[in-house]
């Protein structure tokens, strides 16, 4: 049965970006040990795609250098994707040094025309993106809906914008190559389907299978933390950054895991649910289904009704962190009270795996509150040793981290070919 949802017409202006730095697929690190010899070829084939990708062409010396292979095996790991027709050879990416003499040699990705296209679904919006072949945001468009109710009322929403955004971008939809899509929910890796605990309207529905259906090209989908973790490793806060923990704060509380470089999502897709970590078993009602899980204390909406008797006006999240930014007593003392909360699940997960930064992302990352009480709980809690290692940081892309995120898992999925 198709659900019919009120849409809210608005006013809607397509966004125009320049061209900019290449978004940055995930490289898998090479592996030593275990599995075939053409197991640990392609993975290294995807390690020095991903340098590419990331830094643009680049010599067979630096490739060797940045991704710590020898520089035989980066030859002849180049040599092979030059016959495949993943990259080629230019002497017109970089001046010789010292401007003179024979341009240097580089390697670069031989990118066919076209472009990818990302999707970020969040629990009131859907935003498109249409991106070159190597990730760069040609023009983006962003709408209000009720996605949690109507799931493919909202990939009609998508697939409709996906082609206005193409237009506006100037590509022909037959050349897009594939589509990244972030939900708002865990995605079970065997089955592909969201959790219908959190998005009731999506059941029975598999999101990459029905956007697939719609658009006519590949799509690859995953859960909005751990596309907001990915996005700032390879391009806000945690760049440079091995092992990482990305905490989402909006109207729930999701979190993202990168270790060794890569998204870790477990055996079945659950990794990272820190919103559902048990604080108090006689707690409210979770929308998962169990009791007293820290999203029913941090939560957004949990944090503007809990303030919302204290003030005349009608609390908003703009207006809650325009007053935390004022520096108002009250609410600065809920928002470090909800940031030392979830500091302190944070600590025991510091524990665990150790990372060397928590990014503190969504509408609430930029409360300096939040931080502060992040920061302090984890100091308290964590191993000494632990704690010091890790940095707490806000994130850089705000609401653009999802949509970043799927873009450079379109490009990763085009990049990966083999």
């Amino acid at each position: 049965m198709r659900v019919n949802v009120e849409c809210r017409p608005a006013r809607r202006t397509f966004i125009r970006f320049p061209q900019k730095r290449a978004l940055v697929p995930t490289p898998p690190p090479a592996r030593a040990r275990g599995g075939s010899l053409e197991d640990l070829r392609r993975a290294n084939r995807r390690l020095i795609l991903g340098h590419l990708v990331t830094d643009g062409p680049q010599s067979r010396a630096e490739l060797a250098r940045a991704s710590g292979l020898s520089a035989t095996t980066v030859s002849s790991l180049v040599n092979e994707m030059i016959a495949g027709g993943q990259v080629r050879e230019t002497t017109t990416g970089r001046p010789h040094k010292g401007g003179s003499g024979r341009p240097p040699v580089l390697v670069e990705l031989a990118t066919p025309p076209g472009g990818v296209v990302g999707v970020d679904i969040g629990h009131g919006h859907v935003r498109v993106a249409a991106a070159g072949p190597t990730g760069g945001v040609l023009a983006e468009d962003v709408r209000r809906f009720d996605v949690d109710t109507a799931g493919p009322s909202t990939l009609d929403v998508a697939a409709t914008m996906i082609r206005e955004t193409l237009a506006a971008a100037g590509l022909d939809p037959d050349d897009v190559h594939a589509a990244g899509m972030c939900v708002p929910a865990p995605i079970d890796r065997e089955t592909s389907m969201v959790s219908t605990g959190i998005l009731p309207g999506w059941r029975g529905v598999n999101p990459a299978r029905e956007l697939e259906q719609r658009i006519q090209a590949p799509v690859i989908v995953d859960n909005d933390a751990n596309l907001g973790a990915l996005a700032e490793v390879r391009h806000g806060a945690a760049h440079g950054h091995q092992d990482v923990v990305y905490v989402k704060l909006a109207s729930g509380v999701g979190s993202g895991l990168v270790l060794g470089g890569r998204v870790h999502r477990g055996a079945t897709g659950m990794a990272g649910e820190l919103g559902h970590v048990q604080i108090g078993e006689d707690g409210d009602v979770c929308r998962c289904g169990n009791r007293g899980c820290l999203e029913t204390r941090v939560s957004a909406r949990q944090l503007l009704a809990s303030l919302q008797p204290a003030h005349d006006e009608e609390l908003t999240l703009p207006r809650l962190l325009a007053l935390d930014e004022a520096r108002d007593a009250g609410v600065r003392r809920v928002l470090s009270d909800a940031g030392t909360t979830i500091g302190r699940a944070l600590a025991d997960l510091c524990n665990h795996l150790n990372p060397s930064m928590i990014v503190i992302g969504g509408p609430l990352g930029s409360s300096g509150s939040v931080i502060r009480g992040v920061r302090h709980a984890v100091d308290r809690y964590a191993q000494p040793a632990t704690a010091e290692a890790v940095e707490v940081t806000s994130g850089q892309l705000r609401e653009r981290a999802e949509i970043m995120g799927a873009v450079t898992m379109a490009v990763a999925m085009v990049t990966a070919g083999d």
